[in-house]
């Protein structure tokens, strides 16, 4: 069998799905596999890195889509190339079903296999296929590096001769994987770091980075039974925004990473919140294309309220993007040696496996 992957649209995506290391587990596993030219150019990998073991390259996007059995790619194709898929391939990406619904749907009238691995099970024996989670570490831990960047104090405490410095006072809204991520990350750059979920379980995490946990009387634990957070009641969130509005006046730097899977993100540090908050601090919004978390977030831009500087940006992997990009492919390979029959040559859509049966687009 021969996977492919196509390049990406670097304006938009420069991560890439197939790396040397990983393509060399591919051909050890029995794969062929073809990449268009200039695959993975822009990180610093050489067609020469590929073809030591055994890689092919075609010049033309569209005899490469038409050789493959497989493309792994990051994200669907455009309308052109989606034309140029066949009845029994198989695609596998971050395909975005919530927003695809209408072209998924016509690919599987096709019969092109579609797998989407952001719908992967919270599960073990997937934890190692679980792109969510890697690439979200790395979204957490680089959030806030940009949000420093832009916070014109220090970070962390500093003694001198002329008086003190105190830290920067730092809150990151939803502690999940991006949200642990950036609390450890601005704990270990000297700031002092709180924390907000609608998870209780996530309070233990949470102190377990030297976090801070701020919750509201009488909390429930507002869990789905794959581990993400579900929409809080109305009572909920007025104390909710009772608690932060308090909080907020005296906070330098937000980390926001508050998301529901399928619905747009809720609207959690609203107007007249930013009207509390110090002028000078920042805000990074990592919920901003779905909708965002804060009032006024709008994508690729920084805006500035107040004085409060609110920024968030449509992939900012593309900032990360050779260690992104090796994360993913990993994650990728897990996936499809799961699917693979060796033995036969084959993938092997086998719905009875909770891996396959919740990732396939039907």
């Amino acid at each position: 069998m021969i996977i492919g992957s196509v390049s990406e649209n670097k304006d938009i995506e420069k991560r890439i799905s197939i790396t040397p290391e990983i393509a060399k587990k591919y051909i050890n596993l029995g794969f062929e596999i073809q990449l268009s030219e200039n695959y993975g150019k822009h990180l610093g990998f050489k067609e020469s890195d590929y073809k030591e073991f055994g890689v092919k390259f075609v010049s033309d996007d569209k005899r490469l889509i038409d050789n493959v059995d497989i493309i792994i790619q990051m994200n669907l194709f455009d309308d052109d190339k989606n034309s140029l898929l066949k009845p029994n391939q198989t695609f596998i990406g971050v395909l975005n079903p919530y927003e695809n619904k209408n072209k998924l749907s016509e690919l599987a009238k096709k019969k092109i296999n579609l797998f989407s691995l952001e719908l992967l099970p919270r599960i073990t024996r997937a934890q190692s296929m679980d792109i969510l989670s890697s690439q979200a570490n790395l979204a957490g831990y680089k959030a806030v590096i940009e949000s420093f960047s832009i916070f014109e104090k220090a970070i962390p405490m500093m003694m001198t001769a002329a008086g003190t410095i105190p830290a920067a006072k730092v809150l990151v809204v939803g502690a999940g994987v991006a949200g642990l991520q950036a609390i450890a990350t601005a704990k270990r750059m000297g700031a002092i770091v709180f924390a907000t979920d609608v998870r209780m379980a996530s309070k233990e995490q949470v102190e377990s980075l030297g976090g801070k946990f701020l919750t509201v009387e009488g909390s429930e634990n507002l869990e789905t039974e794959g581990g993400y957070a579900k929409e809080a009641s109305d009572e909920f969130k007025k104390k909710q925004e009772d608690l932060l509005s308090e909080t907020l006046k005296k906070i330098d730097i937000i980390i926001c990473t508050a998301l529901i899977p399928g619905k747009k993100a809720p609207i959690i540090i609203k107007k007249e919140m930013l009207e509390n908050m110090k002028s000078g601090s920042v805000i990074y919004d990592l919920a901003a294309v779905q909708g965002g978390n804060v009032a006024f977030t709008e994508v690729d831009k920084i805006i500035e309220k107040n004085g409060v500087k609110i920024m968030g940006e449509r992939n900012i992997l593309n900032k990360l993007p050779t260690s992104s990009s090796s994360l993913y492919a990993k994650n990728v390979f897990n996936f499809v040696s799961n699917l693979y029959d060796k033995e036969n040559n084959k993938i092997n859509i086998n719905l009875e496996d909770e891996i396959i049966a919740k990732t396939i687009i039907a």
